[in-house]
């Protein structure tokens, strides 16, 4: 294991732009961490680097402090698992988790109880006297996962979007089993995705990327209570975070033309240029009867089983709330809230408070 040090990375595949944008980041020992952002957004790109696939057009690659920017990727100690499933079709399911210990030099009861531990892990064990070339495209990938996993001598594990092909179904308790797997190991795990929910659930610190730069980096929750700018507001969160721009009172901002954030906040924001207010779905609530409210009218409801997204109209703005099947759903005319910490202010697209 080791720590991860991209010293002014960047990236360019013979054009003028790069794939990649000069960056310096470093990733500590034993910590999990998800690159996440759209297709084309430099995550593989980033990985490939640090795996050694990929020479960087500028900058260092270090690993426990030692340059590797030119060592080959056998050389770097690093376990790497990618998008499809590369598995030994003609060995048996056992020789596929076993080969990486082999080829190490481990004696054959030491692979056996790693294998087993592994193999139990991800659900393998009735299968590892099988032939791989008679798997399904999910237990071929849960191989290629094993193998990834089944050392404990690596200096980081890359996984490549390792989920893509498994059946949604799966993916849930495979995230599961992959965490349990790597709290024993501590391995320094980067983890590529698009989807956020993989990121979310999975992953000790999340980077957000964008047109290859990292636009926010932050745990699980930072991202969704403070994103960074628009960007990750809307792509962080389902719904995204809704984003209205503010009406400028004396000394408040108004939504709807009620006052809806006053007070030091206010102040201390500049002067000039439009705000824009930043709520999620989650923390808007109805108004209870009687009580003041942002005056608003329900356009559409969508039932997702244990919530409701629904779809609210407050002037010309559209907004999504969150509402729980405990809710009672008003009908025509309602009026909105939020509490005042839960709502965040853009100046320019970005952060402000």
């Amino acid at each position: 294991m080791a720590d991860i040090h991209l010293d002014q990375i960047g990236h360019s595949y013979g054009t003028a732009a790069y794939a990649l944008e000069k960056t310096d980041l470093r990733f500590a020992n034993g910590k999990t961490y998800a690159l996440l952002g759209p297709s084309g957004c430099g995550k593989t790109t980033m990985l490939n680097i640090i795996s050694g696939l990929l020479t960087p057009s500028d900058g260092r690659v270090l690993l426990g402090g030692v340059d590797v920017t030119r060592t080959k990727t056998a050389e770097r100690n690093i376990a790497q698992v990618f998008q499809f499933p590369v598995v030994y079709q003609s060995k048996t399911v056992f020789e596929n988790l076993a080969f990486p210990l082999h080829c190490r030099g481990w004696d054959k009861p030491r692979i056996a109880r790693r294998v087993g531990e592994i193999a139990e892990l991800l659900g393998l064990s009735s299968r590892l006297d099988q032939s791989a070339r008679r798997l399904t495209a999910d237990e071929k990938q849960l191989i290629s996962l094993g193998r990834g996993l089944v050392r404990n001598d690596v200096a980081a594990l890359l996984m490549d979007e390792p989920l893509t092909v498994i059946d949604p179904h799966k993916k849930f308790d495979l995230r599961r089993r992959i965490k349990l797997a790597n709290d024993q190991t501590r391995h320094t795990v980067i983890y590529v995705t698009h989807d956020q929910n993989e990121a979310m659930t999975f992953a000790d610190e999340i980077l957000v990327m964008n047109a290859g730069r990292v636009v926010q980096r932050g745990t699980p929750q930072e991202l969704f209570e403070k994103p960074r700018d628009l960007y990750v507001g809307n792509f962080i969160g389902s719904p995204g975070m809704n984003f209205v721009r503010a009406e400028r009172g004396d000394r408040d901002l108004r939504l709807g033309g009620v006052p809806i954030l006053g007070g030091r906040r206010c102040e201390e924001i500049p002067q000039h240029g439009d705000v824009t207010l930043g709520i999620r779905p989650e923390h808007l609530e109805f108004a209870h009867p009687g009580e003041p409210g942002i005056p608003a009218s329900i356009v559409s409801v969508e039932d997702h089983g244990r919530l409701r997204v629904v779809d609210v109209a407050v002037g010309s703005n559209r907004l999504r709330m969150k509402v729980g099947r405990d809710v009672a759903m008003p009908s025509g005319d309602v009026g909105l809230r939020a509490a005042e910490d839960r709502i965040r202010l853009y100046v320019g697209g970005v952060l402000v408070s």
